[in-house]
């Protein structure tokens, strides 16, 4: 019996994949026609992936018992997919990023040592990593990353010695931009830097100090243009900040003015002032003479009601303690006097309102002193008050100690009165060496002998006492 040829079905059939048919128009064995549509066979493994139809038949395999071979319609993109080359088989383990320098890519593990008992977990951050940011540290705490004895842990938490504190691995800094330099301008004529810097009298890394003139205002302010303030462009010299002022002189006092050249040195001029123990030192010309040569004024002071605070006046009841010690250097009759003043306190005009009080204001202050605060003659009508000296601690170690020159007027009022300015610059009273001299030695020895003679006189007229009478 001839076999029957295989029928012309789909590219994905195999010449024996059918049964062997029976006789001639009878039906195979099996009683299931031999003649079957593609889409009714069984999936069979096959190699070749072309359409339907196409390419050469495949190899005879053998039969699968009574199933006939079905493979279901593969789906177009699973056509398209068939079609495409495989992928390359994947490497066996993913490469490890390439870390930046100087970040690590374990966990480190940091144990609490004694110093740090009892602190902030965020400043012990502050303390030994001090690369890792607040907000770094935040976002391990909020995704459960930090950890304190296998706890999770905020950054407020405090710690104890011996704890063991897990920390993720550090993060890359992101390079930042580098922005250009600000450049800045500098809105000042030459005349006027000159003019700034010919006020200098001492400069160094974190201090300077200028004289100021009479007439030149501190800060700006209604109908004041030129000031000091506006002039500190001009004191740059080789900083790249320009320097700050840490307390003021009247617009009509002139003298000795201390600017800092560096927040830090800002800050720390700021404390000595406010805390009393950066020391000034006054000279000033006044209308008549003190009876007592070394003085202390204790009067408190308040803006004076309707001056728009332009003017204080003592006030026993609402003003603010005010202390000026004063000491006269030298009297000229009972004309004037060349006296020398101490603020223990820094009140608005407070020299002046204290020494126009006790009866003595000072030459050229009519804003106080009325008409009475002018002498007559060839003696100037400006103001008679000068910062000749200030004294502070410097910021690394001594202390800035500089005296400012008199102005033209104050100086010539003095020579037409007659003074001697040798005598004005007086020791503080931490200056002065109380050390025993040899004559202090022999005045306290006889001081103590004559005490002695005075108790033993007294104790033998006790004792003759009773005896009488």
């Amino acid at each position: 019996m001839k076999g029957r040829p295989p029928s012309k079905s789909g590219a994905g059939s195999r010449g024996n994949d059918t049964r062997s048919a029976g006789p001639r128009g009878g039906k195979p064995s099996g009683g299931r026609p031999s003649d079957r549509k593609a889409g009714d066979r069984k999936p069979a493994d096959r190699k070749t992936g072309g359409a339907l139809g196409r390419g050469k038949p495949s190899s005879p395999r053998k039969s699968d018992g009574d199933k006939p071979a079905f493979r279901p319609k593969a789906p177009a993109a699973a056509k398209s997919a068939a079609a495409k080359p495989a992928p390359a088989k994947a490497a066996s383990a993913p490469a490890k990023p390439n870390p930046a320098k100087g970040v690590s890519l374990d966990v480190r593990q940091f144990r609490v040592k004694a110093d740090d008992d009892g602190i902030r977990l965020d400043r012990w951050f502050q303390r030994h990593l001090p690369d890792v940011g607040f907000n770094l540290v935040s976002r391990w705490s909020r995704t459960g990353q930090l950890r304190v004895d296998g706890a999770r842990a905020a950054p407020g938490d405090r710690i104890v010695e011996g704890q063991m504190i897990r920390v993720p691995p550090a993060e890359a800094k992101p390079e930042a931009a580098e922005k250009p330099k600000r450049v800045r301008v500098i809105d000042l004529t030459p005349d006027e830097i000159a003019f700034a810097q010919e006020m200098v009298i001492h400069r160094d890394e974190q201090a300077i100090v200028i004289n100021k003139p009479p007439g030149l205002a501190t800060q700006g302010g209604t109908k004041t243009d030129e000031h000091v303030d506006k002039l500190l462009d001009g004191l740059l010299f080789d900083a790249e900040s320009r320097p700050k002022l840490v307390h003021r002189l009247d617009k009509d006092t002139s003298g000795a003015l201390l600017l800092a050249r560096s927040s830090r040195s800002a800050a720390h001029f700021a404390k000595a002032f406010s805390s009393r123990t950066a020391r000034k030192v006054y000279w000033a010309l006044v209308i008549g003479v003190p009876s007592i040569g070394d003085g202390m004024i204790e009067l408190p002071l308040a803006k004076q009601p309707g001056t728009g605070g332009e003017k204080m006046h003592v006030d026993q009841e609402e003003g603010l303690p005010a202390r000026t010690r004063y000491r006269v250097i030298e009297r000229a009759g009972n004309r004037a006097a060349w006296v020398e003043l101490q603020p223990y306190t820094g009140r608005t005009h407070q020299l002046r309102v204290h020494l126009a009080a006790i009866g003595f204001p000072i030459v050229g202050d009519g804003k106080y002193g009325g008409k009475d605060a002018f002498l007559s003659g060839t003696i100037s009508r400006k103001m008679h008050l000068h910062a000749r000296r200030i004294r502070v601690d410097h910021p690394d170690g001594g202390r800035v100690d500089v005296m400012a020159d008199l102005p033209t007027h104050f100086a010539n009022s003095l020579q037409e009165l007659g003074f001697d300015l040798s005598l004005g610059d007086m020791p503080l009273d931490d200056e002065i060496d109380r050390t025993p001299t040899r004559e202090d030695e022999k005045r306290f020895a006889r001081q103590h002998a004559k005490q002695v003679r005075k108790d033993r006189k007294g104790e033998r007229r006790s004792r003759g006492g009773p005896n009488k009478g």
